[in-house]
């Protein structure tokens, strides 16, 4: 008997939709991966628009939101892991947007 090992394919993001309470990821083979918003604080504290900011990165490798600084690979979506950010870290980015005058798409950890 014989095997033959075939190489999986890299999943590649085509296109991210953000909803109120869901990460949908559409992929350039046709599937759509979707996770819950919750485990993605970064994500869940964010406005409308700096959701709707997005970008690929890594040629679709991953999705990078640059006014809130968070950056979700699609590996990590396909395998089922959340946010692996530190409370400490997410504490002080969230310290830092509710500072008084700071405009929240400059937000940095």
């Amino acid at each position: 008997m014989s095997s033959s090992t075939v190489e999986p394919r890299e999943a590649l993001a085509t296109r991210v939709e953000v909803s109120e309470d869901t990460l949908s990821v559409e992929l350039a083979d046709g599937r759509t991966v979707a996770a819950p918003l919750a485990w993605y604080p970064r994500l869940v504290h964010a406005t409308a628009e700096e959701r709707g900011s997005w970008r690929l990165i890594g040629g679709g490798r991953g999705v990078h939101w640059p006014e809130i600084d968070e950056d979700i690979s699609v590996a990590n979506l396909l395998a089922g892991q959340p946010s692996m950010e530190s409370q400490s870290s997410f504490k002080k980015w969230l310290a830092n947007r509710a500072k008084p005058g700071r405009s929240p798409k400059r937000s940095r950890a």
